[in-house]
């Protein structure tokens, strides 16, 4: 134990107690092709590609942002790690991949080991849901950069898919429809423009909105559904028919749709097909915003989207409601210009 660097404000004996806190979530997590615990400067796993002809990798990074403002005003941080690994293995599972494991990296600006724990129990359980592995992290503490009561989360994963099966939407062709299953809510995307219009502080995040049917704050902490097992379910059921996956994240229908598409093939989808969520009227209502503004920043309520053969729809669609997913044809494909038209 250094006493000169605890007194410059970073406690090695705190990273020792969050280690030791965080060790039974992350070995909840370890599937086949695990290796080693944790501890060690990089984190193991063994693929298994004798199933493959030709394996290619599939990466995807991304942070929860200023969602983690909500979880500071509540002191609530169990479910933000479920965010964090939402954000990556819904991305790369867009692809047709299989997530294999994960790592997070989380700063803080005091190292608070029971809230580390919190933390990472939600990676955890984000991990256990998209059945991939946490092999590995790092925490450190940042004193002077960061204030002591707040912190940031990010991390990354890696997925593998056959080479042939490949999802990559070069097979849309018009005529195809577009398959949204629905989201759990805002999921962790425009949360600037959330707290802009609602300006939550910690009391009006306790008060229950007859609304919502919940606390603004259960509502705007609710984490981001993972939807790895449905989609590897339909794509290993409906095989070539899954022609194109999209995760509606940062830029709604209007950014994300179109990364699913050729080019001359364009995207009608119609608003009155979409799932409702009591927020998201909350938030255009209150805040003014445009119709479309709402679909360009927000998911609308759908958190995937799937664009499959017309004719497929509804036993794709019953399969996915017997998954548990809330599935909905939401538009069809046309040709013109790759984008997306939004029929009001």
């Amino acid at each position: 134990m250094s006493e000169t660097y605890a007194a410059a404000g970073v406690d090695v004996r705190a990273g020792y107690k969050s280690v030791d806190l965080i060790r039974g979530h992350i070995e909840s997590t370890s599937r086949p092709g695990t290796l080693g615990g944790i501890g060690g400067f990089g984190g193991l796993f063994e693929p298994d590609f004798r199933s493959m002809k030709r394996p290619v990798t599939v990466s995807g990074t991304d942070g929860v942002g200023t969602k983690l403002k909500i979880a500071f005003l509540m002191d609530k941080h169990d479910t933000v790690g479920i965010d964090c690994v939402a954000m990556c293995v819904n991305d790369i599972v867009c692809a047709g991949a299989r997530p294999l494991f994960f790592l997070d990296y989380l700063a803080v600006g005091k190292n608070i080991p029971e809230r580390v724990e919190r933390i990472v129990s939600g990676v955890a359980e984000g991990c256990r849901r998209a059945e991939c592995a946490l092999i590995g992290g790092e925490t450190a503490e940042h004193p002077g950069l960061m204030p002591p009561d707040e912190y940031d989360v990010a991390g990354f994963a890696v997925g593998l898919v056959d080479f042939d099966e490949i999802i990559d939407g070069s097979r849309v062709v018009p005529g195809d429809v577009i398959l949204g299953l629905g989201s759990d809510g805002l999921h962790s995307n425009g949360f600037s423009l959330v707290r802009r219009i609602l300006r939550p502080d910690a009391a009006s995040l306790g008060e229950y909105s007859a609304e919502l049917g919940c606390t603004l704050g259960e509502e705007l902490l609710r984490p981001t559904r993972i939807y790895v097992g449905s989609a590897l379910d339909l794509i290993a059921r409906f095989g070539r028919k899954i022609k194109g996956v999209c995760h509606i994240t940062g830029g709604g229908l209007y950014e994300n749709v179109p990364r699913c598409l050729p080019d001359g093939v364009r995207g009608l989808l119609r608003a009155a097909a979409f799932p409702g969520k009591p927020i998201f009227s909350m938030l255009a209502g209150r805040g003014g915003v445009s119709a479309r503004d709402m679909y360009n920043t927000f998911n609308m309520g759908v958190g995937l989207a799937l664009v499959v053969p017309s004719g497929d729809a509804d036993a794709i669609s019953a399969r996915a409601s017997e998954l548990g997913e809330t599935a909905v044809v939401i538009g069809e494909c046309v040709s013109g210009e790759r984008g997306v038209d939004i029929a009001w």
